[in-house]
């Protein structure tokens, strides 16, 4: 029997298990989802603290994950499922992988850039365009980056 297909709710669920998981290591909690077809090919966290590299956001990994999973660096019909609103880079590296849709729960007010502070993903200057959803489980979103920086102080 198959299973149902993932929808925003689930999958952000599964970036929340995710961005628990930074924690362990000292990362800001951020995890990040790449559905497909209603299938998840790829989830990761933040790694920036583990690996040392400025690079390593949940979404960039995951981005990558899923371009070796389906064998191509264009992510039609994908959407990118992340807990905090994408950074420019992160906003960045969603326009070159193409995806469908970027969703994201926490509103980021100082970086975010898909709608807060900026938003390439709707830029029609741009050769590609991605669909925003915001909002998914926001307040546990944003919950879980209060809790790591309040016991960070």
């Amino acid at each position: 029997m198959p299973s149902a297909p993932v929808d925003h709710d689930m999958a952000m669920a599964m970036a929340l298990d995710e961005a628990a998981a930074a924690v362990q290591h000292g990362d800001v909690p951020i995890g990040a989802v790449v559905v497909i077809g209603g299938s998840v090919v790829a989830r990761r966290h933040n790694e920036r603290e583990v690996t040392g590299d400025p690079t390593a956001h949940a979404e960039v990994l995951a981005l990558r994950d899923a371009a070796t999973a389906t064998g191509g660096r264009r992510l039609h019909g994908a959407s990118l499922v992340v807990t905090l609103e994408p950074c420019p880079m992160c906003a960045g590296a969603a326009w070159a992988a193409q995806v469908a849709e970027v969703v994201f729960g926490a509103a980021d007010l100082r970086a975010g850039a898909a709608g807060s502070l900026y938003n390439v993903s709707v830029d029609q200057r741009l050769n590609h365009t991605s669909k925003v959803v915001a909002g998914v489980r926001a307040r546990e979103c944003s919950s879980l980056l209060a809790r790591f920086f309040a016991d960070r102080r």
